[in-house]
């Protein structure tokens, strides 16, 4: 579980600059698209993790919070672009 959650953690930032460097807003709205997919990968990763009692409550929060946040951005980064 561990190894996946930082896979999805490093696809988001990955896809993000990925997508800032191409070339056309086409490109780059495809790429933060699939960092927003990660986002969300991680935020069910993390609410099994917390689910299952790997995640205590409030870094369970904390992390909820921020994974939301990454996807809220995203989805006004691809607005931007569109």
């Amino acid at each position: 579980m561990k190894n996946q959650m930082r896979r999805s953690a490093i696809s988001i930032s990955s896809n993000i600059a990925e997508g800032d460097e191409l070339g056309t807003n086409k490109q780059s709205i495809n790429h933060f698209f699939h960092a927003r997919a990660s986002a969300a990968e991680l935020l069910s990763q993390l609410i099994i993790s917390h689910e299952i009692g790997f995640v205590e409550e409030n870094e369970f929060e904390e992390l909820e919070n921020t994974c939301k946040k990454i996807g809220a951005m995203l989805n006004q980064l691809i607005k931007a672009r569109k």
